[in-house]
């Protein structure tokens, strides 16, 4: 398998742990009934899976080859990604509905498009313009033409999307020198540092202490999921276009509003309509992204 398929075929199962995760962590939130324990709790867990990881003999060659200034962008992502906007994103989901966290979320690809085009030199041609705006039509049909309140929330919840797609520049420019797997640890050893630091400061680090079995357990549960997360994104990253992968990361919205009507037992023809604009989008994406590739190709052999 080629890098690009495997690249695809990684982001599309980012895209639907994600959207189990979405609905999920709503519920472990109210489980935990603290967000930031909640939080700090499930990426120290990632955070110690991982290192134990990376200390094994094939990747731990590897790490002793990183230079420095790898290692200032690594501790960046740690800070950025792996840490404040996990406060950030979670705290806001505990004070909104996941329909429209996830909406917020997933207006990620935007973001990233505007930052790859200008840092990344990535370019974006007419049919993924296309694929672009069916993605946003979509995520604004799935609303039900409803405009969000921007309260306290929901601007919580665009902070961190913000600072996740910096991140993602960053990763993205790292990726050329650094495994993924690696940059899937420092972001979350790092960025466990960072938040366990927050907790200590804001004196709520003995709550990890005192978590009933219930609590532990959607923690277990949130943690499988955001290992299974970190791991396929930054593979998918380091083989496909930010661009790309952020977009495909949209299918996960879909997910979760499937999983909220089944949950819900109500059916809603915004949500089933904005969903087949979104698969409809992603389908057009991977299509205009392959007939690229192709004729990149066939061009070198001419």
């Amino acid at each position: 398998m080629d890098k690009i398929n495997k690249g695809l075929y990684l982001v599309l199962g980012t895209a639907v742990i994600s959207g189990i995760s979405v609905f999920l962590n709503k519920f472990g939130v109210k489980a935990i009934s603290n967000s930031d324990v909640f939080t700090t709790a499930k990426n120290i867990s990632v955070g110690l899976i991982l290192t134990v990881l990376i200390l094994g003999p094939f990747f731990f060659t590897k790490l002793k080859k990183i230079k420095f200034n790898d290692w200032i962008k690594l501790s960046l992502i740690g800070l950025i990604g792996g840490s404040i906007p996990f406060l950030l994103f979670f705290k806001g989901l505990s004070l909104t509905s996941a329909t429209s966290a996830g909406f917020i979320h997933k207006t990620l690809f935007i973001w990233v498009s505007l930052l790859a085009v200008w840092f990344l030199q990535e370019k974006i041609g007419k049919l993924q313009y296309l694929a672009l705006g069916l993605l946003f039509f979509g995520n604004i049909t799935m609303l039900g033409f409803k405009f969000i309140n921007f309260s306290w929330a929901e601007l919580l919840v665009l902070a961190a999307t913000i600072m996740w797609a910096v991140e993602f520049i960053i990763a993205k420019k790292v990726l050329a020198n650094v495994p993924g797997e690696i940059v899937a640890w420092s972001r979350m050893f790092f960025g466990s540092l960072i938040l366990f630091a927050y907790l200590l400061i804001t004196n709520q680090s003995q709550h990890l202490l005192s978590l009933n079995f219930n609590q532990l357990w959607w923690i277990a549960l949130s943690s499988i999921l955001l290992l299974g997360y970190v791991l396929t994104w930054y593979k998918a990253l380091q083989y496909l276009p930010a661009v790309t992968v952020t977009s495909i990361l949209v299918l996960a919205s879909p997910i979760t509003s499937c999983l909220d009507l089944f949950y819900s037992h109500k059916i809603n023809i915004y949500q089933i309509s904005g969903s087949v604009l979104i698969v409809a989008a992603v389908i057009l994406l991977i299509y205009s992204y392959n007939k690229i590739n192709v004729s990149k190709i066939s061009k070198q052999f001419n």
